[in-house]
């Protein structure tokens, strides 16, 4: 997941690691209180919700506004999908 976020951020240096594996722990961990399950981090709709709210974290960007609420209809969707939550059918 590193790699990938590490990528989007156009990052080549792992300077910022610590940095980004606490906002991608931030992500799934905000993920989770939304009734997401972690088991289901290698799903690309998940991976790109982390993604997206790294690149809303990160820095300063120019764009959180639109980060934000990119990130906030990502995780709305993948609270009702089925498959994503432990809360049934």
């Amino acid at each position: 997941m590193l790699e990938k976020v590490r990528l989007a951020l156009r990052i080549t240096s792992t300077a910022y690691d610590e940095d980004l594996n606490g906002l991608i722990d931030a992500a799934l961990a905000d993920l989770g209180l939304a009734g997401v399950l972690s088991d289901q981090v290698t799903s690309p709709l998940i991976q790109r919700a982390v993604i997206t709210y790294c690149r809303c974290h990160f820095g300063s960007p120019a764009d959180y506004d639109r980060l934000k609420a990119s990130y906030d209809e990502q995780k709305a969707q993948l609270m009702t999908a089925t498959g994503y939550t432990d809360w049934g059918e």
